[in-house]
């Protein structure tokens, strides 16, 4: 009996494998690229509502920056 032939007649292929099953790993990577474009979005966009711009109405306009400038 030979013990080499056994053994490969005995290997399973693992289920959990994504490389072996194609639709499974299809839909892995897209959920991953899907995932990760959404968190990179949504950083993006709180990053610009944490560092955005900041309203300030004490503002002192000269008056020679006015439609109709006067100078002294």
């Amino acid at each position: 009996m030979n013990t080499d032939q056994n053994t490969q007649d005995l290997e399973l292929d693992n289920q959990a494998d994504i490389e072996l099953n194609k639709p499974s790993k299809s839909r892995f990577l897209f959920l991953l690229g899907f995932f990760g474009f959404f968190i990179f979005a949504w950083a993006g966009c709180y990053n610009l509502y944490e560092h955005g711009y900041k309203k300030n109405d004490n503002i002192t306009v000269p008056s020679s920056t006015s439609y109709e400038p006067t100078y002294k």
